[in-house]
């Protein structure tokens, strides 16, 4: 329900902004969705004791250095509406958004073993080759045996498995005998 309200704040930022704009609101927004990982901020914040102008009040000091009127007066009307828990929300949306139109995508690669630099641009350019985007890869190590790579906001998902690649050599050599 949040996302779906998130996704309609993010309709219309998008219909009053350029490219260069959206970037520079998602700058502030991911910056206000970071305040909400404070343990402190986020008590101020779901106070029912501080009031809606308060709490306006503390966002619009937290954004008055980028001086974005835009972004002033969205946060207004959230505070306004009860809506300023999904700030960080609203973020994601506009991340998941700014790369979707540029088509510039990260990834996460896993396995057990260390794999090296060129295997992981490899795959990466191989990737953005194969969804005409720029995909950029980041190793991870973790109990996988095999590797996994994940592009999460494209949502694609490969995974080499060592256990279903040896069980599928066996069912083929059975099927050969």
């Amino acid at each position: 329900m949040e996302e779906l309200i998130a996704k309609r704040y993010l309709k219309a930022i998008k219909q009053g902004s350029t490219t260069e704009s959206m970037q520079d609101i998602f700058l502030i927004f991911s910056a206000l969705a970071g305040a909400f990982e404070n343990e402190k901020f986020k008590r101020i914040i779901s106070n029912p004791d501080v009031s809606k102008n308060q709490k306006s009040d503390i966002l619009l000091a937290a954004v008055k250095s980028a001086g974005n009127k835009d972004v002033e007066n969205l946060i207004k009307l959230l505070a306004e509406h009860n809506r300023i828990n999904i700030i960080p929300l609203i973020a994601e949306v506009m991340r998941k958004d700014i790369a979707k139109t540029n088509k510039i995508y990260n990834g996460i690669v896993y396995s057990d073993s260390d794999i090296d630099a060129k295997v992981i641009e490899g795959l990466s350019n191989g990737l953005g080759r194969k969804f005409d985007s720029k995909i950029s890869l980041k190793f991870v190590k973790e109990n996988f045996k095999g590797i996994k790579v994940d592009v999460e906001d494209l949502g694609v998902e490969i995974s080499f498995s060592k256990t279903r690649i040896n069980s599928q050599m066996i069912e083929h050599i059975i099927k050969a005998i």
